[in-house]
């Protein structure tokens, strides 16, 4: 069994709670800038002291309205301030936040109001509101629901002006780091989600190491974030926490349609996304620059960068490389780094496989995505890639505090700081990942001589063909999906002669593709079908199965005409495949795959 861990930077400690941090801050450095808010002129600053004021004024409104320690109150909204401001108001009170994707259907809705036992609810506006509504017969512990976009806080702040502000310091100074920080649900990609309990020490004692071990892009002079991701998402909360302890200038964007424009206005130094984010910069840059006649130029400078990279990891930059570089950055680089606000240095990527490729072009383009990979259970990080210790395709070493092994059947398990008490009111499922204190993320993957890690399958995704051979479907999947008119992709093959790949489209870079190729006007219906299309999505399906072996490829695959979505029910919020539902409702689509004549590999 390999295994590896990281001490602590920070000494461990059992005082405080992530409220103290605001706190701090407003005694220590009150007109400091914390975070900025988008206004009618651009972004607002909120200093230190105004946070603190804007805590202790919800706080009090929510002791007046009768929340007590430790009850639950589930947050229902889009990434916004209020968001941040209600996390943090809750924790001052010893309250324990809920967070509820906006996507979120009402039966699932009512599943985590239920099993949480939420007795209040915030949601952002009227819509929302109306999803509770229509679920609210069968919620006998939810008393109270507050609409943000309706004025609710406000009301709330006014009716807490007669409750003392010591009995808000009161309530917070009870806590320690051990007591319950937040219920957050599994994606459930497999039956109901279960919800992880996680303590103000899993976030805190992982942030101030994160924090410690990543000082030059947490803790660099204005350092800054602008955060898009769900903050119903494990590793978007971890951030805010991470960014609140450290100081550094948190803003916040709720439309993903308007994330470059909010970008080049907050012109952040570090960012956090998904890998599939990050995918779709690339893409769009390489399809611009085709329909613009400068399709040369992009792949010629893709080159170079990811050049550039792998011979930095060589220890030497030849001097004609360095040339190229340099006249790339003039015609290629500089733009691309001015769409993500001109000052972004690092980013931190988690979720899925962001790729060698992808890797070495963003660090030869001037902004090294630092690698991490985690989850709910193990509050978001359990590795990342530093920038003094990276090594692109791995996922990085562990965290200070954590401990990773490899068991025998190459289970990846974490031990630390950072891993959640249990599922809440599941002590079955609890017992069945949670023995000795290590965790089994059900993740696959292998530990280098250095301590980087490598992901490589999920145990309950592996498919097993007629053949015997067992097949990861997660790397194939990643990398069709790295490619411009892929959307999605499934792979299947369970007890099949052969692998084959249900794909969509990408709707919205179809019609760029359509018009550098003279086919203006292409829907995705007629695209699906269309020989050129085919033929383009076949080379992503060959440069796929150039990765692993015969038994392992992708023999036939087909386009759908409908993409997967959260809306639609087929991926979960976080995006990742609800495989048993997309197979339920594709059964016929799977089983004609199979019943075509001579499967060709290509």
């Amino acid at each position: 069994m390999q295994d590896v861990t990281v001490p602590p930077l920070i000494p461990p400690t059992t005082e405080g709670s992530i409220s103290t941090y605001a706190v701090e801050w407003a005694e220590r450095e009150p007109s400091r800038v914390m975070m900025s808010r988008p206004g009618p002129d651009g972004w607002d600053e909120v200093t230190a002291a105004q946070f603190r004021s804007d805590v202790d004024g919800l706080a009090r409104g929510l002791v007046a309205a009768g929340i007590e320690t430790g009850d639950r109150v589930a947050v229902m909204s889009r990434t916004r301030y209020e968001w941040t401001l209600v996390d943090f108001a809750l924790w001052s009170v010893g309250a324990v936040p809920v967070p509820v994707y906006e996507t979120s259907s009402r039966d699932q809705v009512e599943w985590i109001v239920q099993d949480s036992g939420a007795v209040a609810m915030i949601v952002e506006d009227q819509h929302l509101l109306g999803v509770v509504s229509s679920v609210r017969e069968s919620l006998p512990t939810l008393r109270d629901v507050w609409c943000i976009d309706g004025g609710s806080l406000d009301e709330l702040v006014a009716a807490g002006q007669d409750v003392p502000v010591a009995e808000v310091e009161r309530r917070r100074a009870a806590l320690v780091r051990a007591d319950l920080a937040t219920i957050i649900y599994t994606s459930g990609t497999t039956g109901r989600p279960k919800g992880c309990e996680l303590t103000h020490d899993n976030f805190m004692g992982l942030a101030e190491n994160a924090a410690e071990r990543l000082a030059v892009v947490i803790k660099a002079p204005e350092a800054s974030t602008l955060l898009f991701l769900p903050l119903a998402h494990v590793f978007a909360r971890f951030i805010q926490v991470v960014c609140v302890h450290a100081g550094a200038r948190l803003g916040h964007t709720p439309d993903p349609r308007t994330v470059l424009t909010d970008l080049a206005g907050f012109r952040p130094s570090f960012l956090l996304s998904v890998p599939r984010v990050f995918e779709k910069i690339y893409n769009s840059a390489e399809q611009k620059a085709e329909a613009g006649g400068r399709g040369r130029i992009f792949r010629w400078a893709a080159r170079v960068a990811q050049d550039y990279s792998r011979a930095q990891d060589g220890g030497r930059v030849p001097v004609a490389l360095k040339a190229q570089h340099a006249l790339a950055d003039t015609l290629v680089y500089g733009k691309l780094r001015a769409a993500m606000g001109g000052k972004v240095d690092y980013a931190i990527s988690g979720g899925a496989a962001l790729g060698e490729r992808l890797g070495h072009f963003y660090r030869g383009i001037g902004v090294l995505v630092l690698e991490g990979y985690g989850l709910t259970e193990t509050t978001a990080p359990a590795t990342v890639n530093t920038p003094d210790m990276i090594r692109i395709g791995t996922v990085g070493r562990p965290f200070p505090g954590v401990s990773v092994r490899i068991a025998d059947d190459g289970e990846v398990q974490v031990k630390g700081v950072n891993v959640m008490r249990g599922y809440h009111d599941d002590p079955e499922a609890t017992a069945e990942v949670l023995r000795d204190g290590w965790f089994r993320t059900g993740d696959l993957g292998e530990l280098d001589q250095d301590g980087f890690l490598r992901i490589t399958g999920r145990t309950k995704e592996l498919l097993v063909t007629a053949g015997g051979k067992n097949v990861s479907p997660g790397p194939l999947e990643d990398r069709l999906r790295a490619f411009p008119l892929v959307s999605q992709c499934m792979v299947v093959g369970e007890g099949r002669p052969f692998v084959a790949a249900l794909i969509t489209l990408d709707e919205e870079m179809l019609p760029t593709w359509a018009a550098a190729h003279g086919l203006d006007g292409l829907t995705v219906e007629d695209a699906r079908t269309h020989e050129a299309v085919r033929a383009e999505v076949q080379k992503a399906v060959d440069a796929a199965n150039d990765t692993v072996s015969r038994a392992e490829s992708i023999r036939t695959f087909t386009i759908l005409g409908e993409d997967f979505t959260a809306e639609n029910g087929l991926l979960t919020p976080s995006m990742k495949l609800k495989r048993g539902r997309i197979t339920d409702k594709l059964q016929d689509e799977i089983d004609a795959l199979y019943t075509r004549s001579a499967p060709r590999r290509g």
